[in-house]
């Protein structure tokens, strides 16, 4: 009865369109009223509480990087850098707009800046080369996904809070799938356009990739410098985004020169109102998660799938296939929110690595982002590139099974996500 009022009334209240965070607090009251403890005041102790996080002021300043580094000219660097590396290969732009994602992941950890700055930059090159438009919008918004899973990533932070697990080790871990996800990405595309003929760009020379990586090296120094103080225990992850920040920054007005000090106060209020939309839902949905704990609906739901618990790889499978399918009616940030403290006593109850889980949770989520109808960097694609969402939805949908077929690979051999973890700790 306690479930199905909590699923209730939160479904309900989106159903009627109210904003997630409104119906998290919805459903926050609901239980209350059930549990006869309604009471406004812990209600607002506990989104005061909510938000009030030192890990969580890594957030803010990774948005903030990553809106220097789409205005101060530090993602056009990468992109060029990858246009002189593969853009002469058959179907090279794709692979450019595959390799950049990875690149910028490492600078941004936000999928909508990436999939914006992709697809400014990249689609109308792609169309004018003769690649169909809605195919290469779709490997835009599926490369675009990256962002959350290779560090450093708002998602990883999100979660280690709400899951009480290690950013650091996060970070790591997420390093070796983001790659996956691109190699599956890259066996789409080649598939996708084997029969195209569409015009090669001219290959570069020597001289103009050693001139491109020259340009692009201050971009690509930075997620060098976070993993080696993650690694060396120089900075905390909440300290390496502040880090990211001010080089970015630092970067962007000193040595590119792109970034004027008039153009700061528009970017600083654009994080800022990110970042609120970000702090709210997450203040909102602690209310949920306390609420979760109190009703004991982790013990009922460990208590119902207690046949999986000897199981943890069908386990796995079956809060993945839940995962995927939350995903395509809610955003990234509310899933996190609302699952993680129901899955995590099932994650320990049957012996899963916290971490593995995170990673493939973050993995899920971050496909999410372009499973339609919801789909928020499908709609970031369709309009920055001036695209009809079902184009976008079309052109999507090989290179989103890629990277469904690359999650069931991480969920049947686990060690694809552990031993790199283990061998860059050794």
């Amino acid at each position: 009865m306690t479930i199905a009022i909590f699923i209730g009334s939160l479904i309900g209240a989106m159903m009627l369109g109210i904003p997630i965070a409104y119906a998290l607090l919805a459903s926050g009251v609901a239980l209350m009223w059930h549990l006869d403890m309604l009471d406004a005041q812990i209600l607002a102790q506990n989104v005061i509480t909510g938000a009030d996080s030192f890990p969580l002021l890594a957030v803010p300043f990774f948005m903030l990087a990553g809106e220097i580094m789409n205005v101060g000219g530090l993602s056009q660097r990468i992109v060029n850098f990858a246009l002189a590396l593969v853009g002469h290969v058959k179907g090279g732009l794709g692979y450019v707009a595959i390799l950049a994602a990875c690149l910028l992941s490492a600078l941004s950890g936000s999928a909508v800046a990436d999939a914006a700055a992709l697809t400014a930059l990249l689609l109308p090159m792609m169309v004018k080369a003769g690649h169909n438009k809605s195919t290469a919008g779709g490997l835009i918004a599926a490369s675009g996904v990256i962002g959350p899973i290779i560090p450093p990533s708002i998602g990883f932070v999100i979660f280690g809070v709400a899951a009480n697990v290690s950013i650091t080790k996060l970070f790591i871990a997420g390093i070796f799938p983001g790659i996956m996800i691109g190699i599956g990405l890259a066996v789409a595309w080649w598939w996708v356009g084997r029969k195209e003929k569409i015009e090669l760009p001219v290959r570069r020379s020597r001289g103009e990739v050693l001139r491109a990586a020259r340009e692009s090296f201050w971009a690509l120094l930075l997620p060098v410098i976070i993993l080696v103080g993650l690694r060396m225990g120089v900075f905390t992850p909440t300290e390496a985004a502040v880090v990211a920040a001010v080089y970015a920054l630092f970067v962007a007005t000193v040595i590119y020169r792109e970034l004027p000090l008039r153009a700061l106060a528009p970017i600083f209020t654009t994080a800022a109102k990110t970042t609120a939309v970000v702090m709210f839902l997450v203040a909102a949905a602690m209310v949920s998660a306390w609420l979760i704990t109190v009703a004991q609906l982790p013990a009922q739901l460990v208590s119902l799938l207690q046949p999986l618990l000897d199981r943890p790889m069908l386990l796995m499978m079956a809060m993945m296939v839940l995962v995927m399918i939350v995903g395509t009616a809610m955003d990234m940030t509310p899933t996190i929110l609302i699952l993680t403290p129901v899955l995590m006593p099932l994650v320990r109850a049957a012996g899963i690595d916290p971490v593995y889980f995170g990673v493939l949770f973050i993995v899920n989520n971050s496909i999410g982002l372009i499973t339609p109808p919801v789909g928020t960097v499908l709609n970031v694609v369709a309009g920055v590139g001036r695209m009809k969402m079902d184009e976008v939805t079309k052109g999507v949908l090989p290179f989103m099974a890629a990277e469904f077929v690359v999650l069931g690979i991480m969920v049947v051999f686990p060690q694809t996500v552990m031993a790199p973890l283990r061998w860059f700790y050794s």
